[in-house]
């Protein structure tokens, strides 16, 4: 699985401009399965989220987890990761996983990271508007592959 982990002040998503998701101080969360994960990832990528020490502590030092802060994550499908860019100037997406795959490991990852943490999510396969107010900015890229 992939994600790209934003450390925000806020941010939300809107389908159909209405508000479905949102969270302050935390994290915005994209995420994609990818071609090939399985079922065990979710747990694995919402743990290292959950432990990521992104956070200010006392000495402006990044020492702290969304845990250690109180806070709570906007977790956002996103099959463009796995966006290919080697080739020309269109990006071929056939790394992604297939919709369905997607959609439950997606899932799964947002209700493990809810486990964890408190958890608001988009909306599967929608053309959502999200805005975020990044913090920093930090911006993590994760890869359970790597």
């Amino acid at each position: 699985m992939r994600a790209l982990i934003q450390r925000v002040k806020q941010a939300q998503v809107h389908v159909d401009g209405a508000l479905i998701g949102s969270c302050d101080a935390g994290l915005l969360v994209l995420v994609c399965a990818m071609d090939g994960d399985t079922d065990d990832l979710p747990a694995k990528l919402a743990a290292k989220v959950s432990k990521l020490r992104i956070f200010k502590d006392e000495d402006g030092r990044m020492n702290r987890s969304i845990n250690d802060i109180g806070g709570s994550a906007l977790v956002i499908s996103q099959f463009t990761l796995a966006a290919d860019t080697r080739s020309g100037n269109r990006p071929g997406f056939s790394a992604a996983a297939r919709p369905d795959v997607g959609e439950r490991l997606y899932e799964k990852f947002a209700a493990e990271l809810g486990a964890l943490v408190p958890v608001q999510t988009g909306q599967f396969g929608a053309d959502m508007a999200v805005s975020l107010v990044n913090d920093g900015p930090v911006t993590i890229w994760m890869d359970t592959d790597a």
